[in-house]
């Protein structure tokens, strides 16, 4: 990870206030996410810090069943401590690190960072018209407004 910065893959390293905030005040995906859900997620997924000496500073988390398919949500690099590599770095190790359980297929889902995840090995969905999906989020319309805009 190098020397200014270590990966923890333990849920007690997670700042939750901070990721509350980096997730409903700076993020169009999770804009407006009460805290109490935040923490659930947090509670029912794997989460991956990245931390510095004075804090943390990058966060994803994977949803899975530990078997065969893991959902690399959340990620998210503080401002300050963007343009370093940490996004790659961290969704590379959450690849590494859920590869090395036995998982062999991984989703995620980005509005502008198509790039960055193809340097980790991701690549479009094969076969889009196989998914489905119910969208209840109440700021659905305003992330498909984002989507429509790009």
């Amino acid at each position: 990870m190098g020397a200014d910065y270590r990966l923890s893959t333990d849920p007690a390293d997670v700042d939750r206030v901070l990721v509350h905030r980096w997730l409903s005040e700076d993020s169009y995906w999770a804009a407006g996410r009460a805290f109490d859900n935040v923490s659930r997620s947090i509670d029912g997924s794997r989460p991956y810090s990245i931390l510095s000496a004075t804090g943390q500073v990058a966060f994803a988390r994977a949803v899975t069943d530990g078997a065969t398919f893991a959902w690399i949500c959340d990620v998210y690099v503080d401002r300050p401590h963007r343009g370093r590599g940490l996004g790659v770095r961290l969704v590379d190790a959450i690849v590494a690190d859920l590869t090395a359980a036995g998982i062999d297929r991984f989703l995620l889902g980005t509005r502008d960072a198509h790039e960055v995840y193809r340097r980790s090995g991701f690549e479009p969905v094969a076969a889009p018209q196989r998914f489905m999906e119910i969208d209840r989020r109440p700021t659905r319309a305003a992330i498909l407004a984002h989507l429509d805009e790009h």
